[in-house]
Formats: structure tokens, C-alpha cells, sequence
């Protein structure tokens, strides 16, 4: 049996990786698609899934008390470099219209991260929007997040309106799609 020269050998290689991807892609489904079927990832028209966390400073929050107000849910982490790089434009957004009836509830992945590190974090940027603690991992998974950050944009009626995966958002982004949300545009 002849052994493969090198060309041949990055040929088959290549060929299995676009296999592969293909089967990945497949696997995954179209964009809004699940790995575990029958439950749908959360997107755009959809009505946003409630979810309870504890804030860093301890109180509870419920994603559908806050029924009748524009929210972002912001997932993130302090070590990753596009979260650090928005959330002050976050901040920014969140002084600008809070009093308008929007918030932002920033998920801290904390079971990608360190309460201690998240808390540091906040302090050091003096956020004031509340900071809630996935520690479990629970709304990552219910939101089905596959980067850091996601955001998810919802209307007053708690249907998502947009869905980011990744960022960094810049603060006009952020301010139009906030306008949006207050408008009750779909």
C-alpha cells in the first residue's frame, strides 16, 4: 500500500473538515434551530422565556415583573473583552432612558466566571443597571447562548424583538434599537 504524499494527505484532510462542517451546520439546524428538538431557541417573534436570578447585591429579579418595560438581557463575563468593551456604552443607554420604562438585566455567566471578578468588575465601572448571577448556568442554557455577549432585545409585551450573539455594541447601535423597543416597533 503506497503512503500518501503530503498534497494527497492536505486534500483528505481539508475534504474531512468541510464534512465535517457541513454535518455540524446540519446538526445544528437553520439559524433559530436547537440542538435538542422540540425546543426552540429563543429569536426575534418570539415571547422571551421568564427566568428568576439573584442580583449581585442579593434581591431576586423576575424577567416577567417587568412586564410593560423595554429590556435588554445582556449575557456576559468580566473576562471577556467585548462585554467589558460595551457595557459602559450599556451604562450609558441605561441612564439615557431607564426613565422612559427600559432596563437592562446584565446575566453575569457566572458559571463561566467568578462572582468575585463580576462584582470587581461592576464596581470598578460603577454600573447601576442590575447585575444578575447565572451561577448554575441555567439561563445561558435557556437562552441557548453560544457567545459572550448576548443580548436580547425585548418589547414591552416581553416578545424578543432582536437577538446579537456577540458585540461589541456601540452606543448608537444601542440607543436605536432602545428607541425602537420604547416605540413598540416588531
Amino acid at each position: 500500500m503506497n503512503s500518501l504524499t503530503e498534497k494527497q494527505f492536505l486534500r483528505l484532510a481539508g475534504a474531512v473538515l468541510l464534512i465535517s462542517a457541513v454535518w455540524i451546520a446540519i446538526s445544528a439546524g437553520l439559524p433559530g434551530g436547537t440542538a435538542n428538538p422540540g425546543i426552540p431557541a429563543p429569536q426575534a417573534g418570539f415571547q422571551a422565556p421568564d427566568f428568576t436570578l439573584n442580583t449581585l447585591d442579593g434581591s431576586t429579579i423576575t424577567l416577567s415583573e417587568l412586564h410593560g418595560q423595554a429590556v435588554l438581557v445582556n449575557v456576559w463575563a468580566s473576562w471577556c473583552i467585548p462585554c467589558r468593551t460595551e457595557m459602559p456604552a450599556m451604562q450609558a443607554i441605561y441612564d439615557q432612558y431607564a426613565s422612559q420604562g427600559f432596563t437592562i438585566l446584565a446575566v453575569n455567566a457566572t458559571s463561566q466566571d467568578s462572582a468575585s471578578d463580576a462584582a470587581d468588575f461592576v464596581n470598578e465601572y460603577g454600573f447601576t443597571f442590575p447585575i444578575l448571577m447565572d451561577v448554575d448556568g441555567a439561563v445561558s442554557r435557556l437562552y441557548q447562548v453560544s457567545a459572550l455577549p448576548s443580548s436580547f432585545f425585548i418589547l414591552p409585551n416581553g416578545q424578543i424583538e432582536e437577538v446579537v450573539f456577540g458585540g461589541p455594541m456601540a452606543e448608537a447601535l444601542l440607543r436605536t434599537r432602545v428607541e425602537r423597543l420604547l416605540q413598540g416597533e416588531e
